[in-house]
């Protein structure tokens, strides 16, 4: 790293006095010491958290955008720095358009001219990393040009060298830095912002949700012109909607303003669960609201460098501590986070369960439509911080993504009742993944690799045989109404739901290469399978 640039850093921490982040009392002895002289400065006038802002405003533009991301750590930083933190922008001035047109040629190896029918010289948008011109191509497509800064990478590498330096010395000297793993959010970063470096991967992803949405009433994306897109130059179709937060324009047109506002929500859910692929940067900047059918909204959205997935696991893990944070089962969210491995697997779940009850209830006292699902989440977190909780790296887009949606829905419509519309997905999901089909399809689906968990199959069952009691209540309440017909569908699902379960053991037995050697257990295991699913 240049000295030049850790003498900025350093002129810049001491001037805006970030060492008072951190307070007194947390700091060990030997950094006390260190930071003793600087006591002789001038207290600073500003809060901690502008001081912070101003200061991460005035190293550039990759630590605005590592601001950017803190914002969305609730979790992890004080209210009064997060709310700071939101008012980062990341406007920086456009670089003239002669050498935009030059690394456009470069890149496709003909002039702007050739590609392009007419290209405007004015940039429609600048940011820190690239910047966004309007064009239309030969064949009369109207697109927008989106091109990377010059020498943006370079100074990315160097500022992420030193937030790695800055992210050791925290786990290594400062108390709680081990628990809150700040090597590994830099690193997330790291990913995060490495990925905006190349296009391609920014059209590879939009590409993908697009597929995912083709022909959807809820959300369009913008079509990748794959033949003038590079590295460091996308082409992407030009949309012509109303910006998100335009309310003047969506209710001119009267827009429906509670559909739009569920119909958030509702594709929020369905990429996390549905689809497992979920845009991850759905700030209002990047969310537009389509002219046509305004009593049945769709939504546009761009930029779509930053994507985030969760695995099998914690997709599992998280339905089900939503459904019982909202049903007040704080026992089972407490189980939940011990087998997860989101807290130690020695955490005593009573005093984790009294702990979380203490700070979910006072929220749960107000109606549904005034409780923020994203706060509670958020909440949830910082109680399980006490409990050493680490840091969940995979689990930060989908907290700042949800925090998008819910602020976004309900600055559309204040009265969305978020749970309203996520409570039906969830357990439609729920039930759809212990129904024996599905089950049956992932073996098919991974066949070896179900072999290979069939050691895990006593918990799997047992988590189905918890799933169904958290499922209980609903069914009671409609109980009444079942007709016998349906009690005996009941059974047999459940029943199938067993002969599932003992034909995976029964092969796991087998070894089907060894068929001719099934042992005794095996053949039992796999004569009851057949019993139970045929059995009408």
């Amino acid at each position: 790293m240049p000295i030049s640039r850790t003498v900025t850093i350093a002129r810049v921490f001491l001037r805006h006095r970030l060492d008072l982040l951190l307070p007194a009392e947390r700091r060990p002895l030997w950094l006390r010491g260190l930071l003793a002289p600087l006591k002789l400065l001038p207290q600073p006038k500003m809060e901690r958290g502008e001081r912070l802002r101003r200061a991460l405003e005035e190293l550039g533009p990759i630590f605005v955008k590592f601001g950017q991301l803190l914002s969305t750590r609730p979790d992890l930083l004080p209210p009064d720095v997060v709310e700071q933190l939101d008012y980062l922008q990341d406007k920086v001035p456009p670089f003239p358009s002669d050498q935009c047109r030059a690394l456009i040629e470069e890149a496709l190896g003909a002039s702007v001219d050739e590609v392009f029918a007419s290209f405007e010289h004015e940039p429609l948008a600048a940011a820190s990393v690239a910047q966004v011109h309007a064009a239309v191509l030969k064949s009369g497509e109207s697109v927008v040009v989106k091109v990377l800064r010059p020498g943006i990478g370079d100074v990315i590498q160097e500022d992420l060298r030193l937030l790695r330096v800055i992210a050791r010395a925290i786990e290594r000297f400062v108390p709680e830095g081990r628990r809150l793993r700040p090597v590994e959010v830099v690193e997330d970063y790291r990913h995060t912002i490495e990925g905006e470096l190349d296009l391609t991967r920014e059209a590879a992803n939009g590409t993908q949700l697009r597929r995912n949405f083709t022909d959807s009433p809820l959300l369009y994306i913008p079509q990748v012109y794959w033949d003038y897109t590079r590295e460091n130059v996308l082409v992407l179709e030009r949309i012509n909607g109303i910006p998100v937060t335009d309310l003047a324009q969506l209710r001119e047109q009267d827009t429906n303003m509670p559909l739009l506002a569920e119909r958030g929500v509702e594709i929020f859910f369905k990429q996390v669960f549905e689809y497992n692929f979920f845009h991850a940067d759905m700030h209002p900047g990047n969310i537009f609201v389509s002219r046509e059918h305004p009593q049945r909204p769709q939504y546009i959205a761009i930029d779509t460098a930053i994507v985030g997935s969760l695995s099998r696991e914690d997709q599992y893990y998280l339905a089900r501590n939503l459904l019982a944070m909202f049903r007040r089962d704080y026992r089972m969210v407490a189980e939940l986070h011990v087998q997860s491995g989101w807290v130690r697997a020695d955490t005593p779940v009573n005093a984790f369960e009294a702990a979380i009850r203490a700070v979910c209830e006072p929220i749960f006292e107000k109606p549904l439509g005034e409780i923020s699902f994203a706060r509670v989440l958020i909440s949830l977190f910082q109680t399980a911080r006490r409990f050493d909780m680490a840091v969940q790296p995979q689990l930060v887009l989908l907290q700042k993504t949800l925090l998008n949606i819910e602020g976004l829905g309900r600055q559309l419509y204040p009265e969305l009742d978020l749970w309203k519309t996520a409570h039906p997905f969830l357990e439609r999901w729920m039930r759809e993944r212990i129904h024996p089909k599905t089950l049956v399809g992932e073996i098919k689906r991974y066949g070896p690799e179900w072999l290979e968990k069939f050691p895990q199959m006593p918990q799997l069952v047992y988590s189905a045989l918890e799933q169904s009691r958290e499922l209980a209540p609903q069914l009671e309440n409609i109980g009444e109404k079942l007709a016998s017909s349906q009690r005996r569908g009941r059974w047999q699902y459940l029943r199938r739901l067993c002969g599932v379960v003992l034909a995976v053991g029964a092969l796991a037995l087998s070894r089907p290469q060894w068929l001719e050697q099934l042992p005794p257990s095996g053949w039992v295991l796999g004569i009851a399978a057949l019993i139970l699913l045929l059995w009408p």
